[in-house]
């Protein structure tokens, strides 16, 4: 993007908002916030909460994608084989570094407002990393108080998880991990 390094290096003001209004844009369009809960028997409660901002691309458009990291300053892009009927693979800029979300993901939307239902998205990724950072996802209640919101998020249908995850845990909702 005009050959600055990251946002924080734009030449000017202008072409800094430019740049930002860009990625804005981009994300409506091509991102996912997400709080994806699953299994993990080293864990005391035996989940994982792990949030999670991705961009996808065609492979081709993977420089697009590593604009992303020099701009954020953080997050990685993969590359993957389809295995459907495009014949590219599939890039993916991810971000899910607890400490990264908070301090540079979220701040950047916060500043530049996304414009799609991929705000009410936001909010609600927003809502789970307090949660987390109030040390609520090591309690049973809080971790299906993030669920309930993680079933919201991104058009998903109803599963059956939150009644696994009622079923399948300590019913001790005082444990907590320190």
């Amino acid at each position: 993007m005009n050959g600055s390094d990251n946002v924080r290096g734009a030449d000017n003001q202008q072409e800094r908002l430019w740049i930002c209004g860009w990625i804005a844009g981009f994300v409506d369009g091509e991102g996912c916030f997400s709080v994806p809960i699953f299994r993990n028997h080293k864990a005391k409660l035996r989940w994982q909460v792990q949030p999670t901002f991705v961009v996808a691309q065609s492979a081709s458009s993977r420089d697009v994608l590593e604009e992303l990291v020099r701009v954020f300053g953080c997050g990685k892009v993969y590359v993957n084989q389809r295995h459907d009927n495009h014949r590219e693979p599939l890039a993916r800029y991810v971000v899910n570094r607890f400490a990264d979300l908070r301090d540079e993901v979220v701040p950047f939307f916060h500043e530049h407002q996304l414009r799609t239902s991929k705000r009410e998205n936001f909010e609600k990724f927003v809502t789970v990393l307090r949660l987390m950072e109030e040390r609520k996802h090591l309690t049973i209640s809080g971790l299906i108080e993030i669920a309930e919101i993680a079933e919201t998020m991104n058009r998903r249908k109803p599963s059956e998880f939150l009644r696994i995850l009622r079923d399948h845990t300590p019913t001790n909702s005082s444990i907590t991990v320190s």
